[in-house]
């Protein structure tokens, strides 16, 4: 787990938390995104994935919209994830 999450919080709590994070972002795009692709694959990711997924959701929206869209090269260490983000409604 990275720094930001509680070393005694469940996998089940952690899910929870990621998903509610992802549908509360402040932009209405990011929110519809990031909540579709939470519900269609946090379940089956690995620690290591949903380690830099919770990392992605402390990112500023303005930066992730950008990325999503295509519109700015997202950095190396979210670029395939975005790219996984970007195809869930195409």
């Amino acid at each position: 787990m990275n720094e930001r999450t509680n070393s005694l919080e469940t996998r089940e709590n952690r899910l929870k938390r990621l998903r509610m994070r992802s549908m509360r972002r402040g932009i209405k795009e990011m929110d519809i995104l990031l909540s579709a692709f939470a519900d269609a694959n946090l379940d089956s990711m690995d620690e290591a994935r949903i380690d830099l997924y919770d990392r992605l959701l402390h990112e500023n929206d303005q930066d992730l919209y950008q990325w999503v869209t295509g519109q700015v090269a997202a950095p190396d260490p979210f670029a395939e994830l975005i790219h996984d983000i970007a195809q869930t409604y195409q």
